[in-house]
């Protein structure tokens, strides 16, 4: 009996076995279904999207009271070793000054590392591929957390904070490359980084609450805790699902465009300097707006943490809102982008005339409504003028527009502060408001950009830099089958639907082509 007991219970062990064997040689191949494939990437991308500014502004109510306690501190030890010392109302004045000094650069500290490290980060994306530059970056970021949710003084913070950038870097720029690639039609793409826009805006605008709350409740290293845990499960899916070390596609990948090149494109330039301005009003509110709330609306301490909180619905309504207007009517991207400006610098104007925290919130989520459809309109349209005039490897294009993010947040806690004290609070939303509603004009330099064909273009940049493998080959027939229609075979001739070629095949000379063309 026990014999027989013993054989059924292997026999049993055996099936469950098999039976999870099947479940995951299942799973397996679900995962490696394209489509499915390009939504778990998407999942990856917007959780690591989310985690970095989750991680940018959840030490914003957390840093600046900690280093005050730990400044508090210091003066008692100091009082007690020196209680009759004559210079010690002389530290006591100074020290405020140089303690918002020091939040400031702290704060600043990751998007000037970002800046600094970002060009080197595209070029070494086109050359490697996304995968592995997504990977570092969740790496570096996971490392940084576990740091600052240690770290017991300045420096080790500053040193954490820097860290951060450096992952942000990879990671950020890899992420937004990543959705270009794998989603090549114009909607689909929009769509995608419609929906990375949205995690973005809720990383930024929820981790100030989230991390007040539970510093409030649980301490320091809870937050930080709990955000390590989620970007090391999104690096653990990363390696599951990309795996990046024994992936071969980046062996046929081609050259990227140089991003010194890609810097002097006009049309690249007035996108990039687009996304500088119209985020100059949220960086360079963010740190002074809180003081001003306590000097003019006397504000509790719960309505300055919830500030921006309510400008998450804005935001994402207008994501919805260019995602579908793109789909419809996609030659006006520019016009989206000129629209949002407008609407950022009118609700700057607004932001100093409000009297109370209910009508603060009406020009606030006019500004994350604003940002949100620039944002929207603008970084697809990076894609596609890579694709129209460059190759369509798009590490260095994002790179530029991550730099041009950088350059308002790491310009917004040092300056702004200054501004604010040698000019006043309302020059400074003033400013805010002109520079974008005099930009705005720049963006019809993009009005013709959707007329250009992207198949003639990437020819050409083919042509100059010659071929590197299957994948140039590859990526024009899917992108021309997929567009028009074509055949994947010969000359890619568009083919009627008894399957014959239509048309006339026509060569196309080097003065033929060399300009951009239009439909």
């Amino acid at each position: 009996m026990a014999t027989e007991g013993s054989s059924g219970l292997a026999q049993s062990a055996a099936v469950k076995l098999s039976e999870m064997g099947e479940r995951t040689k299942q799973l397996g191949t679900a995962i490696q279904d394209p489509e499915r494939q390009r939504r778990i990437i998407l999942v990856i991308v917007c959780v690591a999207l989310l985690l970095d500014n989750m991680l940018y502004m959840v030490i914003v109510p957390i840093v600046p009271d900690y280093l005050a306690r730990l400044e508090s501190q210091s003066e008692q030890s100091h009082e007690v070793a020196h209680a009759n010392s004559s210079g010690n109302s002389t530290q006591k004045q100074v020290q405020p000054e140089n303690f918002d000094l020091q939040v400031g650069v702290l704060f600043a500290s990751k998007a000037i590392l970002q800046l600094m490290v970002n060009p080197l980060t595209g070029t070494f994306i086109d050359r490697v591929g996304y995968d592995i530059p997504l990977l570092i970056g969740l790496s570096i970021m996971f490392a940084s957390t576990c740091i600052f949710a240690f770290a017991e003084n300045y420096a080790t913070m500053f040193v954490a904070r820097s860290l951060q950038g450096l992952g942000s870097a990879f990671a950020d720029t890899s992420g937004i490359a990543m959705i270009a690639d794998k989603f090549t039609e114009e909607a689909e793409r929009s769509r995608a980084l419609g929906i990375a826009l949205a995690f973005i805006s809720f990383g930024s605008l929820a981790a100030p609450p989230f991390g007040g709350v539970l510093y409030e409740f649980a301490g320091k290293r809870v937050p930080f805790i709990a955000l390590a845990c989620v970007c090391l499960a999104d690096g653990i899916l990363c390696l599951t699902v990309l795996k990046p070390f024994s992936s071969r596609t980046r062996e046929n990948m081609p050259v990227g465009t140089p991003i010194y090149k890609l810097m002097i494109d006009p049309y690249i330039a007035v996108v990039a300097g687009a996304l500088t301005t119209c985020n100059i009003p949220l960086a360079f509110l963010e740190p002074t707006i809180a003081n001003w709330m306590e000097e003019t609306m006397d504000s509790s301490q719960w309505e300055i943490g919830l500030t921006w909180l309510p400008a998450f619905l804005p935001h994402v309504l207008g994501v919805y809102i260019t995602v579908k207007l793109a789909a419809q009517y996609p030659h006006l991207q520019w016009f989206y982008g000129a629209l949002g400006m407008v609407i950022i610098g009118a609700s700057s104007c607004i932001v100093p005339a409000c009297k109370n925290f209910e009508q603060l919130i009406i020009p606030l989520c006019g500004i994350c409504f604003g940002i949100a459809l620039v944002d929207t309109a603008l970084l697809p349209t990076l894609a596609f003028l890579v694709d129209v005039r460059h190759v369509s490897v798009y590490g260095s294009v994002y790179a530029i527009a991550d730099i041009s993010y950088c350059v308002a947040y790491a310009l917004g806690p040092i300056v702004a502060g200054k501004i604010v004290h040698d000019l006043g609070f309302v020059q400074l939303n003033l400013g805010m408001g002109l520079a974008n509603v005099l930009y705005a004009p720049a963006l019809l330099l993009l009005r013709n950009v959707c007329m250009m064909k992207p198949s003639h273009s990437e020819r050409n940049m083919l042509l100059e830099e010659g071929a590197t493998g299957l994948y140039d080959t590859i990526r024009m027939e899917e992108r021309q089958a997929r567009k028009h229609g074509y055949s994947t075979a010969g000359n890619c001739l568009p083919v009627d639907e008894n399957g014959t070629f239509a048309g006339n095949p026509r060569s196309y000379s080097e003065e033929e082509t060399s300009e951009p063309e239009y439909i």
